[in-house]
Formats: structure tokens, sequence, C-alpha cells
């Protein structure tokens, strides 16, 4: 009974979110374009020309808005370029390079290589979360082991000067993901945008400015189900 209520009361909330209604207003997919929207506002993140990877996009709010912000003219797509990564499919936006896979295998890999050919990106978006257990601790790790990822690959396909851009859970581990940020970033920045629901202990993370760029390929991940990603 106790979960009914529980779910009853969520889809109370939803419905009468205000940021769901404003999504459904202006076509964006989820609520979630709005952090993001936020965020970039208050940050100057996003501009015109650049280089823009989403990793965990589906089902494609993020996508959505960087688009709008990089659109030119209607019909003449976009000044810069767009790709996005998820294992789950995602409906078609214009102008949007989507590879469906996990960003931790080769095809996945190669395919990406091949939109960027030779570039690195200006910024890494990622709004991936891990499936839950609902053990502290093992929930803790595989949220760490997600920003780990996104460090990783943000080392190997990010500009020096670019930004990576996560999603964080304070009770998720989060000094121990803050001190790796503050390890590989020169600068490190907390939001909590307005559209992130009191309730939650959502956080974003942003850090600017790689101190440690690598250089060669991401390592392959062969037993990727330890730590399944889902959005």
């Amino acid at each position: 009974m106790a979960k009914k209520k529980l779910n009853k009361n969520w889809l109370h909330d939803h419905i009468n979110d205000p940021y769901v209604k404003l999504a459904q207003k202006e076509g964006y997919r989820a609520r979630a374009a709005f952090k993001l929207k936020e965020i970039d506002e208050d940050e100057k993140l996003i501009k015109p020309g650049q280089v823009i990877v989403d990793l965990g996009c589906t089902p494609g709010s993020w996508a959505q808005y960087t688009r709008r912000k990089l659109a030119g003219k209607e019909g003449g797509g976009v000044n810069g370029t767009l790709i996005g990564l998820d294992m789950l499919p995602m409906e078609p936006i214009a102008d949007f390079h989507f590879i469906q896979g996990d960003f931790r295998t080769g095809p996945v890999l190669r395919a990406l290589e091949g939109v960027l050919a030779g570039r690195k990106a200006d910024l890494v978006l990622s709004d991936m979360a891990p499936n839950l257990s609902g053990i502290a601790t093992a929930d803790a790790a595989r949220m760490e082991h997600l920003i780990d990822l996104a460090i990783e690959f943000s080392q190997l396909h990010l500009k020096p000067t670019g930004a990576l851009l996560v999603k964080c859970f304070k009770d998720m581990g989060f000094s121990q993901i803050v001190e790796k940020f503050r390890a590989e970033f020169k600068v490190v920045i907390q939001k909590k945008p307005k559209a992130s629901r009191d309730k939650s202990s959502e956080i974003f993370l942003l850090g600017k400015g790689l101190k440690n760029p690598a250089s060669g390929s991401m390592a392959i991940d062969d037993e990727m189900d330890d730590f399944p990603l889902d959005i």
C-alpha cells in the first residue's frame, strides 16, 4: 500500500510540475531540457560552431536544446556538430548524429571517431545515472563508475579548454566525485538548477579546462554488465 501511495504522489507531482507543462508546451521530450538550459545560460557553455557530445542522450531533451541553440535559420541546419550516444534507441532529431550502443565498445567508439573526423569536443554532456539497487554502497559505486567513464571519455575526446557537465547525486559518493573532478579540471562548479526538484539529491558538476588530457584510445570494457547504464 505504501508503494502504491508513493507512486500516486509521484504521478500527482509530475502532472502538476510546471516544468513538465512547459516541456510539453515547448516541444521538449523531457523536463530535463530546462536543467541544461539554466546551466547553459549561467555558464555560457553552448556556442555556435562547437562540437558537442551527449553521453546517455535518450530520450533526447538535451539534444533538442543543444540543437536549438546551434540552429541557424529555419531549415538551414546547425552551426556546429552534435553527437549523441546511448544504449537505448532514440527518435531522430534533425542535424543530430545519434550512435546507439555502449560508448565503451569498439564499434561505437569507431563510429564516434568517424563523425569527429579528427576533431575534439568543446563540450561533453552526461545525464547518465545508474540502475539503482537500493543498496547505498553499491549505488554510490555505480554512480562513481559512470563519472569515471565520463572523465576518461573527456580526457580522450575533449579539447584541453573544453568542459564536462555531469549529473550526480549528493547521497551517492558525491564528495569523492568532487575530488576526482578537482584532480582533473582546472575549474569545478556545482550547479543545482531550479528545474531539479527540491526533494531530489540531484546536482550537476561542471569541470572546465583539463589538467591531464590523455592520448590513445579509451579502454574497452568486456564485462559491462557489472555497471549497467541507465538514464
